[in-house]
């Protein structure tokens, strides 16, 4: 029970990562699925480049079957190096490979589909934890980041009234950050990320255009996995780090892709996102900022060198996209949506351009204890196990705490036979975490739009005193609005504390959730009657069925 007020906290946090263009095929900091019309395409370097293969991938015959079956030397070395093979070259692979890159005793072979690396894709925002861990395990990536990184965590942010157009709450990301000699939360471009890693890594390391269909684990406990193309590529360790609709995962729990049964859902939202060249009036002040108003809200983010982004978030059905009609254009289409709202937000969407304009559908899958992140010499990584809904900018920064704890995990190894102990070892460390940063995400966006409201007012001017918005949706956001700071501390604790992910369950931050968490749902409870959020946000929408399941599982470990 105390895990589910831990949940509770993060109603908001920054995230412009998360609402970036997706890559299909790789973990990244939010999951924006393209509509089903849309071809999906992938954020990559600079240049185009076709990269070289770097391993073997003759059809499966003979000699291949003999290696399937031979004994394999249990000692890791040089001469014998650990074989990892890592599907998906999204911000997860990419990380983990690189990470690897210098350890002799190792060899990496990232297998991408797409045949091209080509610019595409917004920014990303990397957060405190996630630069903490590149500045600490990768210094070479970090400071390729450095240089094209734009810093939000400096400036003001916070959440807005989106009809008076007033700081509602703040949040700090300075202080947190600077207490821990922490490096400011920001953003940068996903193409110049992806561009950083692709320089350190090499051409010898990914090969592009051939994606894996599935994989078998052999009886010498190797592993080997087949690609579109039907070649065969071997090794000791295979990571899926190939996204939300991952093969691995699929063929790992022997369940469909996308659909039914794929554990992916839908989130019950789309977003609209849009990036433009921007003169804002407080460039420079404010790097983020969230209009909230009833059953819908507005986010701008600064991300540098005189650009902007937002996104518009909606609840609508899956595949709005085609049945809603637009005659007028899209950037109309929201004009007549946020009708009534700040001044700001119409602002920006005049300056928008059709083409700078995307919509998305939005979704997520809880991390899984019933079902295994490992099997054997495999192991799945980011959102190939827990996407998540963007709301605290925290996609592609767990796929990168995944790839910190898992490299530990694997170079920490000396034979060939603890592989399979040392990935559970690495599931273990990283499930509770997971499950409450995913269950955050999904709680701070249901809370948001189906929950809060104008906050209620009451105003004395030259027309007279007169109350406003005073229902019983606007006067919770309002008694709520002084405790939110109180949330916002504990959360960027709770998020920058657990980065090296050594503690099964964050006590500290437990007990703290628990108070504040209590306090919101008393205030909040007939809020969610009136809104019908009793049902849909009780305790398994807050946590997850999954995230209780990992709290429990956790708690076992720690007192058998």
């Amino acid at each position: 029970m105390v895990k589910l007020n831990v949940l509770l906290v993060a109603l908001w946090a920054p995230s412009c990562s998360a609402f970036a263009p997706a890559a299909p095929s790789s973990s990244s900091a939010t999951r924006l699925v393209p509509q089903p019309q849309q071809q999906p395409q992938y954020s990559t370097t600079t240049t185009t480049t076709k990269l070289h293969v770097a391993a073997s991938t003759e059809m499966l015959d003979s000699s291949e079957q003999q290696e399937e079956e031979a004994p394999l030397a249990d000692e890791i070395s040089p001469e014998h190096p650990l074989r990892v093979l890592i599907a998906g070259a999204g911000v997860g692979g990419l990380a983990l490979a690189s990470t690897l890159r210098d350890n002799p005793n190792v060899k990496v072979t990232l297998l991408e589909k797409t045949d091209k690396f080509k610019r595409f894709g917004g920014p990303i925002q990397l957060a405190s934890n996630a630069l903490q861990i590149l500045k600490t395990s990768d210094p070479v990536v970090y400071k390729g980041i450095m240089e094209k990184f734009t810093f939000t965590g400096d400036k003001e942010n916070g959440i807005k009234d989106g009809i008076r157009n007033t700081w509602y709450a703040k949040f700090d990301l300075k202080n947190p950050a600077e207490s821990r000699n922490m490096p400011y939360t920001g953003v940068i471009d996903r193409p110049d990320l992806q561009e950083v890693y692709l320089n350190v890594l090499g051409n010898d390391t990914v090969q592009n255009g051939d994606g894996v269909v599935d994989y078998k684990v052999h009886k010498n406990k190797s592993v080997s996995v087949t690609l579109e193309s039907g070649k065969v590529v071997h090794g000791d360790v295979l990571v899926g780090a190939d996204g939300i609709w991952s093969a691995i995962r699929a063929s790992m729990r022997n369940e469909p892709q996308k659909g039914d049964g794929s554990g992916v859902t839908y989130s019950g939202y789309t977003v609209f996102a849009g990036e433009l060249k921007y003169d804002s009036f407080d460039n420079g002040q404010v790097g983020y900022k969230v209009y909230i108003g009833p059953g819908q809200y507005f986010v701008v983010t600064d991300i540098g060198n005189g650009n902007y982004q937002w996104y518009a978030f909606l609840a609508r059905e899956p595949g709005s996209a085609e049945k809603e009609e637009k005659p007028d254009g899209t950037s109309k289409y929201l004009q007549n949506i946020f009708a009534g709202w700040s001044e700001d937000i119409h602002h920006i969407l005049k300056a928008t351009q059709e083409h700078e304009i995307e919509q998305r559908d939005l979704y997520d899958r809880p991390p899984s204890v019933r079902k295994s992140w490992t099997d054997g010499p495999v192991a799945l990584l980011g959102d190939s196990v827990h996407a998540m809904m963007p709301n605290l900018g925290q996609g592609g920064c767990q796929a990168l705490e995944d790839s910190f704890v898992l490299q530990q995990e694997l170079q920490s190894a000396t034979k060939r036979s603890q592989i399979k102990n040392k990935l559970q070892r690495y599931s273990q460390r990283r499930l509770v975490r997971s499950a409450a940063v995913q269950g955050l995400s999904r709680f701070a966006s249901d809370i948001i739009i189906r929950g809060f409201d104008t906050p209620a007012k009451i105003v004395n001017d030259e027309k007279g005193l007169r109350f406003e918005n005073f229902n019983y949706a606007g006067i919770v956001t309002s008694i709520l609005q002084p405790i939110l700071p109180i949330f916002f501390v504990i959360q960027f604790n709770f998020l920058y504390d657990g980065w090296k992910n050594e503690k099964g369950i964050d006590l500290k931050a437990a007990i703290g959730f628990t108070v504040v968490g209590s306090l919101i749902l008393l205030i909040a409870a007939g809020l969610a009657e009136e809104f019908g959020l009793a049902a849909g946000l009780g305790l398994e929408t807050i946590l997850g069925s999954e995230g209780i399941d990992a709290i429990i599982v956790a708690l076992r470990d720690a007192f058998v």
